[in-house]
């Protein structure tokens, strides 16, 4: 990679890595250090192609879902498991009903499937269309329908207390964190 290219690419990581990262966590069930791990090998695979990437972040999201996809595929479930959570920093008193919301809906992304994780990240969280999700996971327009419905299914069964949370805590909640999965009564 010539210094021009080095320097874009460090320019397009301080931009964007942000945004990205969100996105990984999320479509890692919620766990930084994996949702870290993703963006990283990402990026990686990004730097290798830089002189030939025509639109980045897209290449990047690209290669997110994809690595996404490829974990869940899997034959063997990863045998490392986390089993204690940090603890959580403080949040201003203002905001407990947004944390509260972050932390009920993070709770049950955590519990779908990578596979249900993947199609709610894409359809609600990206907000892509839903013949763009299924190029992106490779199956049809009806799969990710369907899955869509599913996942939103075992979300509310998941989660029953985010129906309470919904509205009133919408109204509070100062980013787009998680707002497009609330779940309706």
């Amino acid at each position: 990679m010539d210094a021009q290219a080095q320097e874009s690419f460090r320019e397009f990581v301080a931009n964007r890595s942000s945004a990205l990262l969100k996105t990984a966590v999320l479509l890692s069930g919620g766990d930084r250090h994996a949702g870290e791990d993703l963006l990283q090998n990402a990026l990686i695979k990004a730097a290798g192609r830089w002189h030939r990437i025509d639109e980045p972040e897209a290449y990047v999201r690209q290669v997110l879902y994809r690595q996404q996809v490829s974990r869940w595929r899997l034959k063997w479930p990863r045998r490392e498991l986390s089993v204690a959570e940090p603890p959580e920093t403080g949040t201003a008193p203002d905001a407990s009903g947004a944390a509260e919301l972050r932390l009920v809906m993070r709770g049950a992304l955590a519990r779908l499937t990578a596979r249900q994780r993947s199609v709610l990240v894409l359809r609600y969280f990206e907000d892509l269309p839903e013949a763009e999700v299924a190029r992106i996971l490779g199956c049809s327009v009806g799969t990710v329908r369907s899955a869509t419905h599913r996942s939103l299914a075992r979300l509310r069964a998941l989660a029953p207390e985010l129906a309470a949370l919904g509205p009133a805590a919408a109204e509070q909640r100062p980013s787009r964190d998680y707002s497009p999965l609330e779940v309706r009564p």
